[in-house]
């Protein structure tokens, strides 16, 4: 704003001083014409050039006027433009104060919902470590063969635990074959027992999960149908016992993702399990048959007690047959309560009678009393 100024400035003064130089170079020019005529003319033509040197008088006081003119327009134009800067530099300053003030609340406001949005990453961070730590250890209870196993068995326990009654399970029970199966679920009215056994193997998955080429994709495929079909084959040879174990035996496993995978990928694997009379079951599906057995006990135990439940149904109907008769006497009962309360009201009627005609002062005498106890 201020070199715009200083550049008005400079252009008024440029126009100053060339109106000046164009004066002066019409003197000069008038100068030379009356010098020329007075040496062509001669004294003779003094009273012309007097005449021209008033003419250039005039021009000169016009010239002066016409410059004085403009240097009053030029400075009081140059007025009006300080105070329209004056003004305008005062809105700037104001808009730019509330502006500032704006972006400040704003700022403010911003940095406050960053410093809240930091405390909920700083918690999150805090729980993905102690998530990541229990990943941690998570891997490293599936990188020991033992520790994997005891992992599946307490997840394997916890659901039998939670849905079944004590007595009817059994975990690492000895079969005849002094082989000891993960748990025996033992059916009311059964001989035999349901076998569930847990050590799925892993480590062929963890493998599988760590291939990075395709001949190391094929190479952990081809171990996982060998270590799940040994498996299986275990299974049967050990647990499935005639006459002392029920088939299907059940192999669990501790996971999902990985039942899922099974089947996804290898079903052939899965279709093997079943031609050997073993299924294979994910938490969920071992969930749902514990829930099936569930039945299957609520079933026996309401065959067990049919008689004694036909024997309390007939002790029901006595006594509803015995609640029909009292209630029948009840009514007989009520009915001769009902005409005695009759008879009452109507002696009860004829008392307050003779107290109304006692108030009154109303005796008969002997004779209408005898009368009216004739009638």
């Amino acid at each position: 704003m201020e070199s715009w100024v200083f550049t008005a400035a400079v252009i008024a003064v440029l126009t100053v001083v060339g109106l000046t130089l164009y004066a002066l170079l019409r003197v000069g020019k008038a100068l030379g014409q009356v010098e020329n005529q007075r040496q062509l003319q001669g004294a003779g033509e003094t009273l012309l050039l007097e005449s021209k040197l008033r003419e250039l008088a005039a021009a000169q006081n016009e010239i002066a006027g016409r410059f004085s003119q403009a240097i009053e327009s030029q400075s009081k134009s140059q007025s009006d433009l300080q105070r329209t800067v004056a003004e305008r530099l005062e809105s700037l300053d104001k808009r730019l104060g509330e502006n500032l003030k704006d972006t400040a609340s704003k700022t403010a406001e911003t940095l406050g919902g960053l410093q809240a949005r930091l405390t909920v990453i700083d918690e999150t961070q805090k729980n993905l470590t102690d998530l990541s730590g229990q990943v941690v250890g998570l891997q490293q209870i599936l990188a020991n063969k033992q520790a994997r196993g005891a992992y599946g068995q307490g997840q394997m326990e916890a659901i039998v635990r939670d849905a079944l009654p004590h007595a009817i399970y059994e975990f690492q029970a000895t079969l005849s074959n002094n082989s000891r199966p993960d748990c025996l679920i033992r059916l009311p009215g059964s001989k035999t027992a349901i076998v569930i056994d847990s050590k799925f193997p892993l480590e062929a998955f963890e493998f599988l999960k760590n291939a990075v080429s395709d001949s190391d994709k094929r190479m952990a495929e081809a171990r996982v149908r060998a270590d799940v079909g040994r498996h299986v084959k275990d299974i049967a040879e050990k647990y499935i016992i005639e006459g002392e174990t029920q088939p299907p035996a059940i192999m669990f496993v501790p996971s999902e993702s990985l039942y899922a995978e099974l089947h996804d990928t290898f079903s052939d694997v899965i279709q093997k399990a079943h031609r050997s009379q073993v299924i294979v079951v994910s938490p969920n599906i071992l969930l749902l048959a514990i829930n099936t057995v569930q039945t299957v006990m609520k079933d026996a135990r309401m065959r067990e007690q049919a008689n004694l439940i036909q024997r309390e149904v007939g002790l029901l109907l006595n006594d509803v047959r015995l609640l029909a008769d009292r209630v029948g006497k009840l009514q007989s009962h009520l009915g001769q309560a009902e005409g005695d309360i009759k008879n009452i009201l109507i002696s009860a009627g004829k008392v307050v009678g003779r107290a109304e005609k006692i108030e009154r002062v109303e005796l008969n005498s002997p004779e209408a009393e005898q009368l009216s106890a004739a009638k």
